[in-house]
């Protein structure tokens, strides 16, 4: 059990250097000072390191956890901040707009021949300027949006977002996991966004696409819990830019010992973030997509001392430099998906960021 407090300003403290900021509805993390780093495969590290650690973990499964000198946990903050809107931005698109549809028609040529069920497909924005980015300017509007975090990673650059989708989490011998899958923009207009909302909840090809990731949550999560509960019918979520369809698997721990990383290392990646099959999935991916994700679709969060923790699937994410931040966002393609409606949904996501950073949707 963690104590809260409240504090004045929840980014007191913040060193972006040194700490991670990881909040949810569950409570604030703040952690300063960092006692060592542990690095390395994920896999191995989750029966290697006792907690408390913070940090991020790559689509790769490359980790970067600080084990911190302390750490701070407050109530959970409410949305509230003002946009960076900070200088003029230049903008580069990898690959073009032209280029991620060409790819995605490619995928869908390959899942004709059987070759693989889904692949998610993404694609960056990067953003320059000329000033020095103000990262606790862009942190505060984020915060109190899904699992908003802030974490270090190697070369000075900080990973940052507000993930609206939780891989797992793990409260004594509770465990959750809530993979979203199958998504639509949100419109400004109030009849359209009820539209889209019905639209997705029918839809047979994201239905289809969020099953797949669902089933492979629960066959991950199975050897480790003694029941297991999964939904049939998913639920409708929303963020301030998207819809998705959710379903939240619950389950017991049949081994009290197992810790949250230990939980996370056996369902990343999941098909919400690669696609299915894995191996064949990972291949394309490496294949069509003219980037290396680095810690995009990886995972951030925290495990304690006694093996609880929280961990979020790092979307709606960028990573941030000294004058740059590059943003990230995807979308699953399977059989039925649109090359222009899934290139729509990469710019519906990018906003996320977009609003934070308080600049136009015409940059992506």
């Amino acid at each position: 059990m963690h104590l809260l407090t409240t504090a004045a300003d929840p980014l007191a403290g913040y060193d972006r250097a040194k700490s991670v900021l990881f909040g949810s509805s569950s409570g604030t993390l703040l952690t300063q000072g960092v006692r060592g780093i542990a690095g390395g495969d994920l896999a191995t590290l989750a029966g290697q390191v006792d907690g408390p650690v913070a940090g991020a973990i790559g689509f790769d499964g490359t980790a970067h956890l600080i084990q911190p000198e302390a750490e701070t946990w407050s109530a959970p903050i409410q949305p509230g901040g003002s946009p960076l809107r900070s200088g003029g931005w230049w903008s580069r698109r990898v690959p073009s707009p032209a280029e991620y549809a060409a790819a995605v028609r490619q995928v869908l040529a390959e899942l004709g021949a059987g070759a693989v069920d889904k692949v998610v497909l993404a694609r960056t924005v990067e953003l320059r300027s000329d000033e020095p980015v103000n990262l606790p300017g862009l942190l505060r509007p984020l915060l109190g949006h899904g699992y908003s975090f802030a974490a270090p990673l190697p070369g000075g650059r900080t990973l940052t977002g507000a993930s609206p989708e939780l891989l797992v989490s793990r409260r004594g011998h509770d465990v959750v996991s809530n993979p979203l899958a199958g998504s639509a923009a949100r419109a400004g207009d109030r009849a359209e966004d009820r539209r889209r909302a019905a639209s997705l909840t029918e839809s047979a090809k994201d239905l289809h696409e969020h099953r797949l990731v669902v089933e492979a949550v629960a066959d991950a999560l199975a050897p480790y819990c003694k029941d297991l509960h999964v939904p049939v019918t998913p639920e409708l979520t929303s963020t301030e830019t998207m819809w998705h369809l959710s379903t939240r698997v619950t389950g017991t721990l049949r081994d009290p010992g197992t810790s949250a990383l230990t939980l996370a290392a056996a369902l990343h990646p999941t098909p919400a973030v690669c696609g299915t099959p894995e191996a064949e999935a990972r291949r394309m991916i490496e294949r069509l997509e003219p980037f290396d994700r680095g810690f995009y679709a990886g995972l951030v969060g925290w495990t304690d001392a006694a093996g609880d923790g929280e961990w979020a699937v790092a979307i709606r994410c960028a990573e941030v430099a000294e004058h740059t931040v590059r943003l990230y966002a995807g979308a699953g393609i399977v059989d039925g998906s649109d090359p222009d409606q899934e290139l729509a949904e990469t710019s519906a996501k990018f906003r996320t960021m977009l609003r934070a950073l308080g600049v136009s949707d015409a940059l992506v």
